[in-house]
């Protein structure tokens, strides 16, 4: 299963509008059929559904944190890229 361990960029970390765009993004992978399932993981810590506001945020994650995110699907790899590049993301 594929998966990328990015950095998170935003200087408030995965919360409001960081975490809102991660998961439209996942959402939109999922019901779109790019892929079947999309989670993210915070410190080597259980994942949970990226398509979830409340889990997303009750990781925790702050700037510069690591999560990893794991896709499965046949564009998993596409998917992947799109939400690290996300996560990655300066934007607050």
């Amino acid at each position: 299963m594929p998966q990328r361990t990015i950095a998170v960029g935003s200087s408030v970390g995965l919360h409001a509008r960081p975490a809102s765009l991660l998961v439209a993004a996942a959402g939109k992978a999922v019901s779109g059929g790019s892929a079947a399932s999309v989670t993210i993981a915070s410190g080597g810590g259980e994942p949970a559904d990226a398509r979830s506001i409340l889990s997303v945020i009750a990781l925790g994650a702050g700037h510069g944190d690591e999560v990893t995110l794991t896709a499965e699907g046949d564009q998993a790899d596409a998917v992947l890229d799109e939400l690290a590049a996300i996560v990655a993301s300066e934007e607050d």
